[in-house]
């Protein structure tokens, strides 16, 4: 099965790490915003009921997003690189769907090659002193169903796959996508569950099969 638009989620799928919890780490929140982030990945309780919580508490401003951006790119993934100089190559149409901070992932976008208007995430703003002032709250991303709406917008001819590891991920199929979950970075039963196919591989490229 050959798609026309392969979409990616980013934490713990393009990158080893979950953004939130690292720069949770960073203030010393590690610990509590881990247990946070698997619940709502594991669908133990909805994105929602979470996001503001995280973010309010870590407060990120400009210099930890950029301190964030150099870590996706640091602990990327073994064999993005490779998956997205073979799809992008051929001329398929590559997203990065993640609910994590756009300002965060553009960098790693860029050096996979993915333009910016690619790139769906949660746009995080800051004032004029580069302290953190808020985040975008009406984005679809930062709650339950998110994903689904983008890709419901994407999915135009019906031919559609999405790769990733979390129970967000899993909500593109209400939008009519094929799902890949990839169990390389964290392995979670309800992806292993309710994917449509399943890599347990260490290396992003596993996923190539199912896709070309």
């Amino acid at each position: 099965m050959s798609f026309d638009v392969i979409c990616f989620d980013c934490d713990s799928t393009l990158s080893k790490i979950e953004g939130i919890d690292e720069l949770a780490r960073r203030v010393g929140l590690g610990d509590a915003m881990s247990k946070l982030t698997n619940a709502a990945m594991n669908g133990e309780v909805p994105l929602e009921a979470v996001y503001e919580q995280r973010l309010s508490l870590i407060r990120p401003d400009k210099a930890s997003i950029a301190w964030l951006a150099d870590e996706y790119i640091e602990q990327i993934v073994d064999g993005v690189k490779v998956v997205f100089e073979t799809l992008l190559g051929q001329g398929r149409d590559v997203h990065i769907i993640s609910g994590g901070l756009r300002q965060a992932i553009l960098p790693l976008a860029r050096v996979l090659g993915v333009p910016e208007a690619r790139v769906h995430a949660v746009d995080v703003y800051f004032n004029a002193d580069g302290s953190y002032q808020d985040y975008d709250q009406n984005s679809p991303l930062a709650r339950s169903g998110g994903k689904a709406v983008i890709v419901g917008k994407l999915n135009t001819t019906g031919s559609l796959v999405m790769v990733g590891d979390g129970k967000t991920d899993m909500e593109a199929k209400q939008a009519g996508a094929v799902v890949i979950g990839f169990g390389g970075v964290v392995d979670r039963a309800l992806v292993r569950e309710q994917a449509d196919f399943y890599c347990v591989e260490p290396s992003l490229t596993a996923v190539l099969a199912h896709i070309l």
